[in-house]
């Protein structure tokens, strides 16, 4: 009987330790009425709980039983849980994104929201709860965004070569055999970077918009990159701000625009090599032509200096944009 009685207390703890991280308020009286025991037992629970917490301090990120005397219950308290300001800020990302769907996004927050406190939690909920209701979602051409990024990332890990459906721009469908080496994520989307293997192995990498992606195989050899191809994940980010197709190039522009920090902060591994006039002379390695795209919305606060056939590009699209107008 002794036995039974200590099984059915460390049942009892357990239970209000789970509840707790959960995010529960522990009311005595409700539990006592839930358990079929006395208020007394209740209380010498949590007395036990606090105990527990107390003496593994430093393990559980200084955990604590808190009570209070508005609503006379507890609510746990640690280091480890996300303040509302940290899970605000995570779940404004999240939504402005984009990037999963409504049922996904719902989801993920509601994690989330089980690693913060009570009081928090309802705070949050009231703080996203428009945001949420007027969600939308981008356009995606494959069943759900999480499970392709995680697929990918473990073709990655083993270092397999894939053959990918892939819808293009215009809407046709190709199949492209690649190997996959990184993902990103950038403005809504998330990338998958890749060299291609169709025929050689292209020594340039290419971008693909994982919602784009509608079917995967995985082929049994393991593939590596040759020698002659250099891949540094962390470069390539800084050097990828457009996830668009071309080759790396090292630009430079003068800048008369009113915000430099904005131009340095687009463009990783911008510097300012000089300035005269009123004009910053800046210098960037990049990846692809979205440099492109991005310099023409600079308007007249941008004047592109070299390379001279990156001049003629710049040169040649502003002519068609005359034309149009």
């Amino acid at each position: 009987m002794d036995n039974e009685y200590k099984n059915y207390k460390a049942d009892r703890v357990l239970k209000l330790l789970f509840r707790a991280l959960k995010g529960e308020s522990l009311s005595v009286a409700a539990l006592a009425d839930e358990s079929n025991v006395s208020t007394r037992s209740i209380t010498r629970d949590i007395n036990d709980l606090k105990a527990f917490l107390a003496d593994y301090r430093d393990i559980l990120g200084n955990a604590e039983l808190k009570y209070s005397a508005s609503d006379h219950c507890y609510t746990l308290e640690m280091d480890n849980l996300f303040s509302n300001k940290e899970l605000f800020a995570i779940a404004k990302v999240l939504i402005g994104s984009r990037a999963f769907s409504h049922e996904e996004l719902l989801t993920i927050i509601g994690k989330l929201k089980t690693h913060t406190s009570y009081s928090d939690k309802k705070r949050l909920e009231q703080l996203i709860a428009k945001e949420m209701f007027n969600y939308e979602e981008v356009g995606s051409d494959c069943d759900s965004v999480i499970d392709n990024v995680w697929k990918l990332s473990n073709y990655i890990q083993e270092q397999r070569a894939i053959t990918i459906s892939y819808y293009k721009m215009n809407r046709d469908r190709v199949k492209h055999r690649i190997i996959p080496v990184s993902i990103m994520f950038s403005e809504y989307y998330f990338y998958l970077i890749a060299y291609k293997c169709e025929d050689t192995l292209s020594d340039t990498p290419t971008y693909f918009r994982i919602d784009r992606i509608c079917d995967m195989t995985v082929h049994r050899e393991k593939l590596e990159l040759p020698k002659n191809v250099e891949f540094d994940e962390g470069l390539l980010r800084k050097r990828s701000q457009f996830m668009w197709p071309g080759p790396l190039r090292k630009i430079r522009f003068e800048f008369t625009g009113p915000s430099l920090q904005a131009i340095l902060d687009r463009l990783p591994t911008a510097k300012v090599i000089d300035r005269y006039d009123n004009k910053y002379l800046i210098e960037a390695e990049v990846y692809g032509n979205g440099i492109k795209m991005f310099l023409l919305s600079q308007g007249s606060w941008v004047k592109v200096i070299a390379p001279d056939e990156f001049v003629k590009e710049m040169k040649y699209e502003i002519e068609k944009m005359q034309l149009l107008y």
